[in-house]
């Protein structure tokens, strides 16, 4: 019998799903996370989950894992040492950039200090012209003196980063070869693999991120590989990209930069799973764990794509899931700013030594206090093995209600207004600010604390309905296993459709990244039934800054014969123009910029648990709940896994499982459809 693991590492709970070929099919299990090291909160939860039905890390075959430390290593500035080895004179780049502010009415604000300091940047001499022909050689002698001052650094890792190299590689890899021959020890990342497209400043910024991951993420996911083969060694790693899709650990290892904003991804890949099963195709998934909330809009049941982006200040190019985030999580602490006005988060009580309530010494007020003050939570965590400290909760809010000359309840209620508005606003940005109405979607509500929250959010968006997932607090984990094995690859063109040889070079261009794509996808070892291949164009008007991603087409086969129609693809453009800004005109000359492919390879995945028949429901407890100020509200305690398919109810209700607890609403109505999910038609009046 073999065992497949997803794990997502959250800010206060590392949440793990288990699917076997034996009975149950599948379960789920949670465990605090250890912030300090994530890779002991993973084994130990592996193995706690694997021994609750008598596997062991021996039954293990396939491990997928999206990880936070190459986020946590960039907000927290805690990585390598790093060289940037450039093409004379654009040592000073990564200060230059793009000559705006990072807020247009702050003055004061300014992006963060480069990550490589100017004394770490060498220029080698050499220069490659728009179009990859060299213009000035890279000697010998030149790449003697390159590799002497690295190495007199006293660096961990290098980036190298040519003018031009997306063009022609030759000059980064000579350099890149010889680094690797003289200095062994060496990380080594070049723009012309980490991102090979036009844009210098944010290919530079991008691979400057990769070889500052590089060594902390390398040796974090050595730690974590050597322990899983010690018991399993033919077990497969499996890491979450920002894309979505998954990538073999040895592919981390060379690209860290892809998993940096890869949890908020796996999340929308569950939801969009969850909703393709349930019949919905419109989306607002709302995922608020234990130190922030990630919203994104999904149409038709394919999320967003974005290829620019920014991690801690910095600009980074790679295609991620289009995901807001905002400081707004379970473990969210309450405070007062100078002005004497409350504020909640961004700072996070996380997992150590996490919410009062949790009685691990925290002391600072959070939400997870608040809500455990107002009787939204369940007093008993994790199906029993964690307890919430109801007086701890109390003596951590009652600071902020004595300066505010209010009760513990009122506070608490104050501090989740506080924190639904942070929420609302992220929502209205994807949504309202870009033309979108939200009430005509349905708000997915899943990690920890989203459906803790989801109702307060609904109700001022005006949001009909949520939906509530079998799983909501272990979504990103089932996300990771449904997600595809993906590989993207792009060929920068900069082709006017107009230029006479236009249907040649696109023809020629879209041959050889399909040609790199079956490379990839026998190196794979793939079964052939299971490939997905998505073309797009990035195309603009001659003379804009920024480019629109236009589709080219969807194939099964890489050796497919692709008959693109330039006058096709430019009417696309004009319709995807018009979508996005609201107008577009036929007599300005467009142009080609880029040509992207997106290579996917579809696992055998399956979410199916067990299940069990109730005769009828049955309230295991009654509680007191403060919906608002006025007074507590008594009502029954469900537990989530008796409400079977097909069941109706009205609150007010509480419902409790391992990863979440549901607080149901007076008057509004919850329905259980035939998948598990739960949904809630809110009652607006």
């Amino acid at each position: 019998m073999t065992i497949k693991v997803a794990v997502d590492v959250g800010g206060t709970f590392t949440d793990l799903f288990f699917q076997s070929n034996g009975i149950p099919t599948s379960w789920v299990y949670k465990t605090p996370s250890t912030p300090s090291n994530p890779a002991k909160a993973i084994l130990t939860g592996i193995q706690e989950g694997l021994s609750k039905y008598g596997f062991s890390l021996a039954d293990l075959s396939e491990v997928t894992h999206g990880t936070t430390v190459a986020t946590n290593t960039l907000l927290q500035r805690s990585g390598a040492r790093v060289a940037l080895v450039t093409t004379e004179g654009f040592k000073d780049l990564l200060e230059i950039g793009r000559q705006t502010r990072p807020y247009n009415y702050d003055m004061h604000s300014d992006f963060p200090p480069p990550l490589v300091p100017r004394h770490l940047r060498f220029e080698a001499h050499e220069r490659l012209s728009w179009n990859g022909n060299v213009a000035t050689s890279l000697t010998e002698e030149e790449i003697t003196r390159i590799v002497k001052s690295v190495r007199a650094a006293n660096v961990n890792a290098v980036a190298i980063c040519l003018l031009f190299s997306f063009r022609n590689p030759e000059h980064e890899r000579r350099l890149a070869e010889a680094l690797v021959e003289r200095i062994p020890d060496l990380c080594i990342s070049m723009s012309c693999e980490v991102r090979p497209e036009i844009r210098e400043y944010e290919r530079f910024s991008t691979t400057i991120l990769n070889s500052y991951l590089q060594p902390g993420l390398s040796a974090y996911l050595d730690y974590l590989q050597n322990c899983i083969a010690a018991e399993s060694p033919d077990c497969k790693i499996l890491i979450s990209q920002s894309s979505g899709g998954l990538m073999p650990i040895d592919t981390a290892h060379r690209f860290p930069v892809r998993t940096a904003l890869s949890g908020p991804a796996a999340g929308v890949t569950g939801a969009i799973e969850t909703c393709r099963v349930a019949g919905h195709n419109r989306l607002i998934t709302f995922d608020m764990g234990g130190t922030s909330a990630d919203v994104s809009l999904i149409r038709d049941l394919i999320p967003n794509l974005s290829f620019q982006g920014e991690i801690g200040g910095f600009p980074v190019r790679l295609p991620m899931v289009d995901v807001s985030t905002v400081g707004a999580g379970g473990g969210s602490i309450a405070w007062f700013d100078v002005d004497e006005l409350m504020k909640v988060g961004p700072k996070s009580a996380g997992a150590e030594p996490g919410p009062a309530c949790y009685g691990r010494g925290g002391m600072e007020p959070t939400v997870t206090d608040a809500n455990a003050v107002l009787g939204r939570l369940s007093v008993k965590l994790l199906s029993g093995r964690m307890s919430l400290e109801l007086g701890a909760a109390r003596n951590a809010l009652r600071p902020i209600a004595e300066r505010l000359d209010v009760s513990i309840e009122t506070a608490a209620l104050g501090i989740l207004r506080i924190v639904t508005a942070n929420m609302v606003r992220a929502i209205r940005g994807i949504s309202v600010e870009r033309g979108v109405d939200p009430r005509e979607f349905t708000l997915v509500a899943f990690g920890g604390a989203g459906p803790l929250h989801a109702r307060d959010v609904v109700i001022q968006l005006g949001i009909s309905k949520i939906m509530i997932p079998m799983h909501p607090g272990i979504l990103c984990a089932i996300g990771l296993h449904t997600a595809s094995v993906k590989e993207d690859f792009v060929q920068t063109i900069t082709l006017p459709l107009q230029a006479p040889d236009a249907q040649m070079r696109t023809d020629e261009t879209t041959s050889a990244l399909l040609s790199s794509i079956g490379t990839w996808l026998k190196e794979q070892e793939a079964d052939s039934s299971q490939w997905d291949i998505t073309l797009t164009a990035d195309m603009r008007y001659v003379g804009q800054n920024f480019e629109v991603p236009v589709p080219l087409a969807a194939i099964s086969e890489p050796a497919h014969n692709i008959n693109i129609s330039l006058e096709t693809l430019q009417a696309n453009f004009y319709q995807e123009h018009e979508r996005l800004y609201g107008f577009h005109t036929e007599s300005d000359p467009v142009e080609i910029v880029n040509i992207r492919a997106i290579a996917s390879i579809e696992r055998q995945a399956t979410t199916n648990g067990e299940t069990s028949v109730v005769d009828g429901l049955q309230a295991i407890d009654q509680t007191e709940i403060w919906f608002d100020e006025h007074a507590p509200v008594n009502a029954p305690v469900y537990q989530r896994e008796n409400l079977f398919p097909g069941l109706s109810m009205t609150g007010p209700a509480l419902i409790q499982q391992l990863d979440t607890t549901i607080p149901l609403y007076p008057n509004d109505k919850l329905t259980v459809d035939n998948s598990g999910n739960l949904i809630i038609e809110v009652n607006h009046g």
